[in-house]
Parts: C-alpha cells; sequence; structure tokens
C-alpha cells in the first residue's frame, strides 16, 4: 500500500520513531544480550497479593473500576501520590495541585501543549531523555542543549544560554530536567547547584519542568531533595509509578504551580479525558495496603549490585579509554568513546556479536556522529550483564584502536 503523505499533517511528517524504540525491537531477539532498555526489575513485586487486590477490584469494585474518572485523577490516587512526592523530599505537596496522567510522558505531553507555541525553544540537557526530545519534536518545539558535566546542569552555562536565546529573540517554553540519576547520563544534581538553576530560571522568567522517574533509586539510600520542594511556584514537578511500581499501569502525576493548574489540567482532560480508573485503583492499593518502600529498597539494593557488576565488568573487558562513572544510582551507566567513534555504527557491530546497547545520538538534539552510549542493568541479572559486556568487548575494543590510528 502506497502511502499517504498528502493526508498527514506537518507535524506528523515531522515525527520519527525514537531510536530507543528501534533498538527495542532488535533487542527482543532472544540470541541477544540486552543492555538497551531501561525496564525495572518486576519479579519481586508481591505478586500474589496483587493479583488478589486485582481481582476484588473487578469483583467488588467493578462498576468503580472500570468505570469513567474524573479528569484529574481520582482524590484517593492524588493523595497517593502526595505521600510519595514526601518520600521524595516534598512533604507539602497538595493533592489538590496534582494532575494524574497516563505514565510521566502524557505529563511531558501535556506540558508542550500547556507552555509551548510551535517554534518556542525547550532548553535541555545535553544528553536528555530521548522520549521527551520525541515529544518536543512532535509539539514544534526546538530542543536547545545547554552544557553540562559530569553532575548535571551548569548554572553558569545555563545562564548564558538563556542570556543568548532572550538576545536571539526566542521564547523559551520550558527548561526541562531530570536532576537525579539522569537518563541517560547517570548524573546527580548536587543540592546547591538545584538551588542555582532555579534561581537562574527565575531571572529569566523561565518555567522549570523537573522530571524524578529516579529520585529514590539512591544506592546510598539518601535521594536529593528535588527542585520542586523550595522552588514550587517555578516548577511543575513529574512523578510516576514505572520505577517503584510498574511501567504497565501507565500512571504518572504532574504537581502543578497553583497559578497554572487550571489550564495544565485542561489540557490533560483534553489529550486523554483522564487515566484508567483501575490502574489508578490498583497503583493506589499498592501504595496504601503494601510495603511499596520496603520494595524500593529490595530493588534498590539489587540494582546496586548489577551496576556494580556491570561497572567492573566493562573496566575490566573494555579498553581503559572507555570513560565512564560508576553509577550512584538510577537506571544507567553512559560510556564515553574517544572522538571519533561513532557508537551507531558500533551498535550494529554488537548486534552481531550478540549483545546491543542504545549509541549515544538517541539521547541529543545535537545532530552528528556521538561518541556516547548507554548501558542499562536493571533488567538484566549480574552474570548475564558481564557476559553482554564480554560480548561487545570485541568492537569496543577495535573502534577505540581505529580512532587512535586516525
Amino acid at each position: 500500500m502506497q502511502p499517504r503523505r498528502e493526508l498527514l499533517s506537518h507535524r506528523a511528517l515531522g515525527v520519527t520513531q525514537s531510536a530507543v524504540r528501534d533498538v527495542f525491537d532488535i533487542a527482543m531477539g532472544p540470541r541477544l544480550i540486552s543492555l538497551a532498555g531501561g525496564n525495572p526489575w518486576l519479579a519481586d513485586l508481591p505478586l500474589e497479593e496483587l493479583s488478589r487486590i486485582a481481582a476484588d477490584l473487578v469483583a467488588q469494585q467493578g462498576t468503580e473500576s472500570l468505570q469513567y474518572g474524573p479528569g484529574q485523577g481520582l482524590l484517593e490516587m492524588r493523595q497517593a501520590a502526595a505521600a510519595v512526592m514526601a518520600v521524595d523530599g516534598i512533604p507539602d505537596a497538595d493533592p489538590e495541585l496534582v494532575v494524574i496522567t497516563p505514565g510521566s510522558q502524557a505529563a511531558i505531553d501535556t506540558a508542550c501543549r500547556t507552555f509551548g507555541n510551535p517554534g518556542d525553544v525547550v532548553v535541555v540537557e545535553d544528553p536528555t531523555f530521548v522520549g521527551a526530545l520525541t515529544t518536543f519534536n512532535t509539539w514544534e518545539l526546538d530542543a536547545v542543549a545547554t552544557p553540562t558535566d559530569e553532575q548535571g546542569l551548569i548554572p553558569a552555562s545555563l545562564e548564558e544560554t538563556l542570556t543568548a536565546l532572550a538576545a536571539e529573540g526566542r521564547r523559551v517554553a520550558f527548561l526541562y530536567t531530570i536532576p537525579s540519576f539522569a537518563n541517560p547520563s547517570g548524573a546527580l544534581l548536587p543540592a546547591e547547584r538545584r538551588d542555582e538553576v532555579a534561581a537562574v530560571c527565575e531571572r529569566h522568567g523561565v518555567l522549570i519542568v523537573e522530571d524524578n522517574p529516579y529520585g529514590q533509586i539512591a544506592f546510598d539510600g539518601a535521594p536529593l531533595t528535588p527542585i520542586a520542594a523550595a522552588h514550587r511556584e517555578n516548577t511543575v514537578y513529574l512523578g510516576t509509578m514505572s520505577k517503584i511500581f510498574s511501567p504497565g499501569v501507565r500512571i504518572g502525576w504532574a504537581l502543578v504551580p497553583s497559578a497554572l493548574k487550571r489550564e495544565y489540567y485542561l489540557a490533560a482532560e483534553s489529550a486523554f479525558i483522564h487515566a484508567s480508573t483501575y490502574s489508578q485503583m490498583l497503583s493506589t492499593a499498592f501504595l496504601t495496603q503494601l510495603d511499596w518502600q520496603g520494595h524500593v529498597r529490595e530493588v534498590t539494593d539489587l540494582y546496586r549490585e548489577r551496576a556494580a557488576a556491570l561497572a567492573g565488568a566493562v573496566r575490566e573487558h573494555w579498553d581503559p579509554a572507555v570513560e565512564f562513572a560508576d553509577p550512584k544510582g538510577g537506571f544507567f551507566l553512559w560510556a564515553t568513546l574517544p572522538q571519533g567513534v561513532d557508537t551507531l555504527a558500533l551498535m550494529h557491530r554488537g548486534i552481531e556479536a550478540g549483545a546491543v546497547f542504545v549509541p549515544g545520538a538517541a539521547f541529543s538534539p545535537v545532530e552528528g556522529v556521538h561518541s556516547t552510549l548507554r548501558l542499562a542493568y536493571p533488567f538484566v541479572d549480574a552474570e548475564r550483564l558481564v557476559e553482554g559486556v564480554q560480548r561487545l568487548a570485541p568492537a569496543v575494543n577495535e573502534a577505540v584502536a581505529e580512532a587512535r590510528t586516525r
């Protein structure tokens, strides 16, 4: 069947499939070890208790759990989200300012609907979450990278970026940031920088969209306080059940400044009416009837062990010219190869060897050759992680050796 491109909008013509989704399709092959997907470990969930709760939601509360719900989200779910945010470090989150969404991806999309006009700028870290980049592209927003280092955003550089954009007459819709164990870099923005970033944005009148899916996955057991805790009226704070419970329930939320809540809520309702009532009730039960914090501690311990195994294998089997920081939390190890190594081409060589990662180009708004890559560890046991690194080693080391001869 011939494509009917004349029927498509300019926006649809500009949309491309996420590079990570492309890799996921490849990674489904049974012979491959996937170091690509940031899937949480679900096998340690209290599945028997959850199955009882899930059955009861239909058997005893079916007329409620399978029905339409309020556009802002069930009050019980909003209260439960506020309790999660209290553990994040926002003890006074008001459920009346919470909007429940079908995952935090939908919350990012709603931020674009609410705050961005076509041609506006979204300032981002480089690298940043590929799902956010795809959404910005869909809404015809221009993702502009501001410099980062191994700790994330550099406040002085952000000041320069916003000043330059203002001089060009560009409207900045918002700053999008993942301060805690960022996807893909794993960077953890220090506490003092969080306040500095907020101060820079407030001086320039720029809204912050703070995405925090990984904040509680801190290997030292001490999550840093979110930017939104002290800068509530200039920050839209995004949370999710995907990493502390299940990505399949598709439940996330936004804590919205009071002055922006009505517009954000109406934009969300126009897009998806409301998040699944059943998923909200199941998520609420997980947060109120089960030891969800114990589960987070348990999987965080598991992730710490797997991250250590992955980092140790990279250190042992890959050329020392490959630079990386040992993960301090979250789901990812970010590696930088010598300049000139194209990790997109390297990915295909790795697939031939039986393992797959995500090349750094997927996470950057800057075009060109990227010498970075992301390895994920939560969903693969330590032995397979090590084997995956070993499978990739000949291709990686050969690419590094080739770079040295250029």
